[in-house]
């Protein structure tokens, strides 16, 4: 009987997304980002590892892996709510142009811009008011996505390096993951507060299935002064 995905299984999972009118947007196929002159040299064009539930893939790609079986091809059309959202009137503001000639920019329509970590795209340019559309660009559209699960990853090192790697967005190589006895030491390349390290430690035993995980941060040496 054919291997079936349940919740807070972790996956590698190949996809493409495209638009109901066959354009594609996104894919984690390298030869088809080359076929539809979406290739960017910067992308490692491979299959994205996730933890099925933990909401790393869009909304209704996610939920619908639950029961699915490894190595079969799979098509799903996502409404709006579940994929990049409605459009949202909220979303379209007026940014004073004095925030453009702070950061030396010329506005105009179909410029992108990052105000306050949040990406939008000039659509209207009116005297001294910009008006930018904060909604994503697919927003509105019911989107297709073709995919097919092609392993779970069952190696509880693996998981770890997994969902902390997601979660960071950092290389896995960055983090040191040590399991041993159904326990993990894991170090992380920078420092985070002690409670947020505890509930991370706490889903990852709940994920994993681990008797023990703990995260420690990296630490900072203090300088020592020269002796005179």
């Amino acid at each position: 009987m054919a291997e079936k995905i349940k919740f807070h299984d972790f996956v590698e999972i190949e996809y493409t997304g495209k638009l109901t009118d066959g354009t594609i947007f996104d894919t984690t196929k390298e030869s088809v980002a080359k076929e539809n002159k979406l290739y960017n040299q910067q992308v490692k064009y491979k299959p994205a590892a996730i933890c099925v539930g933990e909401r790393q893939l869009l909304p209704g790609l996610d939920i619908n892996l639950v029961d699915k079986e490894v190595g079969k091809d799979y098509s799903i059309t996502l409404k709006p709510e579940e994929a990049f959202g409605k459009r949202d009137i909220k979303n379209m503001r007026i940014v004073p142009m004095n925030t453009f000639i702070d950061h030396k920019l010329q506005p105009q329509p179909g410029l992108q811009i990052d105000v306050d970590g949040e990406m939008g795209i000039v659509t209207r340019v009116s005297g001294g008011r910009v008006i930018v559309n904060f909604n994503h660009p697919l927003a509105g559209r019911e989107i297709v996505y073709d995919y097919r699960i092609i392993k779970k990853i069952t190696d509880a090192k693996e998981q770890v390096e997994l969902f902390l790697a997601t979660s960071f967005r950092l290389p896995k190589e960055m983090l040191k993951v040590h399991v041993a006895e159904n326990k993990a030491n894991v170090e992380v390349p920078f420092t985070l507060p002690e409670s947020f390290l505890d509930i991370l430690s706490k889903k990852l035993v709940e994920l994993t299935g681990l008797q023990e995980v703990t995260i420690t941060g990296k630490v900072e040496t203090m300088p020592v002064e020269a002796k005179k």
